[in-house]
């Protein structure tokens, strides 16, 4: 192979039979939407045979190579070259590029070159051209193809990972067309109306069940939250209280202890335990995610969107991703990370429609042989679409938002009998999760715990504005979207940090455990060092307030917003009266948060984004209140909570960029609709506003996986690619007849598809 130089070869050095994908490769390919279309492509042969194709139009030279004891894939480099070179300096180009070993099992791919200092003691294996494809990088004096650490991508330069063009080829695509053949329709024939109506009566039955098991589980999750946070809560107040009493006790001459358990550093004991109450939490939600099921990582969103646009991703409703799931988001949130447990309520309820409605575990290998007439992927696609509505039902306690959401932002289908069901099973979660909370609560039939996101009861003045608010509220959607660009901008390159260097299980949980302790650090420097106190008043109920630098009667307000689950925070912000914080404490809060949840979100952990987005925003909106109440001191218009709910809305509305199903849920959850014309203009001006630089932090996430996701518009400039420019030569055909040839020598053809993305 050492003539062949203008080929770049790929080891398989795991079986191909071991694999569970029936893909061609797992590798992706890289399009630049500036340049002619990358013509990588892959082809997978007999056992002793390999293609060798240039794709080259002026050489479509082909040729043979016997192999004993591996597999490869060939790619075809037909990479970008620049117009106008002779056929000398274009094999010189292609003879720069050495061939890449892989792991075919964890697709990992190692250059058989050291690339630069930083690549040092690479896996060498032994193939039949890597010696001379060494030889000859080392002559060019380029730098070799690399695989930087990561799970999807195999990439032709370092600079290449983390690419938002890249798209892989590990995902199939779900069956959601029905073929309508002469078999189809004829087994229609025989079916009698009895049995249609059965399954119509067996569909909306499935559906009841799914509403009704998302709302069990989300009270499985407020319940255990507010348990397992009550008792980290309450421990810590006590010890910090005593060490306010012991610190009084000091400066009033009452004694000269300097003792650490009750002296002037006793904090520190508090400061240990929160620490450790923040630490172990963590480090099991994140084991749980890491080992058992990884794609129940992050809030979710992103995958059940890519399956509803009929992209299959292995593992995404099976039921081990709902326990890590559920139990992974209960332990994040108690752990203290930036974080809120709303958005993963909706892959919830996508794993328990996906299970429900096919009546088999695949996870347990268990088949109980009901449902069989909704195996099929477009049954499923329904349900499970569904469930997602239902899960935010659940959440905001807004079935209405529900059933725009999976319009807006998931399903790829849809009609009028879909309406119904979805809206019917968003119902059924919120009622049943409003009767289970409120018995829990001891108020039995007073349905008024709406889901597990509570705004809390605005008055009605708080809601009162005129026209000339109006362009307060666009300047303030207009600073959301730039922050959420930010956000999103700062979020995408550490993601593709922990794409290139934290691959590994131990060093994600690691990762996780580190920013749960540095959350609980920064909430203590922030207690210890900013004295910002205010009255004991019955208006700003504190659940857990702690004395620390403050006089009798007083409580520290940087304690109320770090000794609280981020949820109560939240109220805090739309709900406490003008003075309670000063504005340079708010300033620190936003700017120290909004970091926090951006390191937060991408973590291996089961955590959702909406909580920490809205609770930046509404910390930043209290502020800008705060400043329009001193300009304008005799306004009566002008309320802090009515600008904390506008920054919330309008920082969620930035880094999300959804609009019409958002507008709903913040409607629904705030319980007046009187407030949704601001709410509306906000967030369209955020989405408008953050646009302008980048697109929402979901589909950020999806192309940073590498999915091939279907968007409803083609991408600009697509109706002027014509085929010939991602074609190459020789033409590989299919006749009509195929005559049949040994296994040993037959060759697989494919067909080589290129998804512009």
């Amino acid at each position: 192979m050492s003539d062949t130089v203008d080929d770049i070869n790929v080891n398989i050095t795991t079986p191909l039979t071991t694999t569970t994908t029936t893909t061609t490769a797992t590798d992706s390919v890289a399009i630049d939407d500036q340049k002619r279309p990358n013509r990588r492509k892959y082809r997978r042969l007999s056992d002793d045979e390999v293609v060798v194709n240039s794709g080259s139009s002026s050489d479509g030279r082909r040729r043979h190579h016997n192999l004993r004891n591996d597999r490869r894939l060939v790619i075809n480099n037909d990479d970008d070259e620049p117009d106008g070179i002779s056929g000398q300096q274009r094999h010189r180009r292609r003879r720069a590029i050495s061939s890449i070993e892989i792991d075919y099992m964890s697709a990992t791919c190692v250059t058989t070159d050291n690339i630069d200092n930083r690549q040092t003691k690479m896996r060498r294996q032994p193939s039949a051209s890597g010696s001379s494809s060494s030889a000859n990088s080392s002559r060019s004096g380029q730098k070799s193809p690399v695989r930087i650490a990561g799970d999807v991508h195999c990439v032709a330069s370092p600079e290449a990972v983390g690419s938002l063009d890249l798209l892989s080829q590990k995902y199939e695509s779900l069956d959601y067309d029905q073929i309508e053949n002469m078999l189809y329709l004829e087994e229609r024939k025989r079916v009698a109306d009895s049995w249609l109506k059965r399954t119509e009566m067996v569909r909306w039955l499935v559906i009841f069940i799914i509403g009704l098991l998302t709302a069990v589980t989300a009270c499985v999750i407020v319940v255990s939250v507010e348990g397992l946070s009550k008792y980290k809560y309450k421990l810590l107040q006590q010890f910090v209280d005593r060490c306010s009493r012991n610190q009084d006790i000091n400066n009033s001459g009452g004694g000269n202890d300097s003792t650490i358990t009750s002296g002037q550093y006793c904090i520190i004991i508090p400061y240990a335990m929160w620490l450790g109450l923040n630490a172990v939490p963590v480090l099991m939600g994140s084991a749980l995610v890491t080992y058992l099921a990884p794609i129940a990582a992050g809030s979710g969103i992103p995958v059940i969107k890519c399956y509803l646009n009929g992209i299959k991703v292995p593992e995404v409703v099976r039921i081990k991703t709902y326990f890590a799931k559920l139990f992974g988001v209960i332990m994040v949130v108690v752990g203290g990370l930036a974080c809120g447990k709303e958005g993963p309520m909706i892959h919830c309820g996508s794993v328990i429609a996906a299970g429900v409605s096919q009546g088999k575990s695949t996870t347990f290998n268990k088949d109980f042989r009901v449902m069989q007439e909704f195996r099929e992927d477009r049954e499923k696609r329904d349900f499970v679409s569904a469930g997602a509505a239902a899960g935010v039902a659940a959440a905001f306690g807004a079935p209405v938002g529900g059933v725009l959401f999976s319009l807006e932002e998931g399903a790829s289908f849809w009609n009028q009998k879909l309406t119904w069901r979805i809206f019917f099973c968003s119902l059924v979660s919120t009622f049943t999760l409003n009767l289970i909370l409120s018995t829990y609560h001891l108020h039995p039939g007073q349905l008024s715990y709406s889901g597990l996101l509570n705004f809390g009861q605005f008055a009605a003045a708080d809601f009162n504005y005129n026209f000339a608010e109006l362009p307060l509220y666009v300047l303030m959607g207009a600073f959301g979207g730039l922050a959420g660009a930010l956000f999103n901008y700062m979020n995408y390159k550490l993601t593709v940090f922990r794409i290139r260097y934290i691959s590994h299980p131990v060093l994600k949980v690691l990762e996780a455990v580190v920013v749960a302790m540095v959350t609980a650090t920064i909430g203590f420097l922030m207690i210890v060092y900013i004295r910002d106190c205010h009255q004991t008043i019955k208006e700003n109920y504190v659940e857990y307030p702690i004395k620390y630098n403050c006089h009798d009667g007083e409580y520290s307000v940087m304690g109320a917003l770090w000794f609280n689950t981020p949820e109560a925070s939240l109220r805090n912000l739309f709900h406490n009266v003008e003075g309670t914080w000063r504005p340079e404490s708010l300033a620190i809060f936003v700017g120290v948060y909004y970091f926090l949840s951006c390191w937060t979100y991408g973590l291996s952990v089961s955590s959702g984004l909406f909580i920490p987005s809205l609770l930046v925003g509404a910390a930043w909106g209290r502020l800008a209140g705060i400043g329009m109440k001193s300009m304008f001191p005799t306004q009566d218009w002008i309320c802090p909570g009515k600008f904390a709910l506008i920054g919330a809305a309008a920082n969620l509305g930035g880094i999300v960029r959804m609009t019409i199903s958002l507008t709903v849920i913040l409607i629904e959850a705030t319980g007046n609709l009187t407030f949704g014309l601001p709410i509306m203009i906000t967030l369209i001006t955020a989405k408008w506003v953050g646009d302008l630089f980048n697109e929402g932090i979901y589909d950020i996430h999806i192309q940073l996986s590498s999915i091939p996701f279907l968007n409803w518009e083609p991408p600009v400039g697509a109706s002027n690619i014509y085929a010939s420019e991602v074609m190459s030569t020789p033409v590989t055909t299919l006749k009509t007849t195929e005559k049949s040839t040994p296994p040993t020598y037959q060759t697989i053809a494919t067909t080589s598809v290129l998804l512009l993305h």
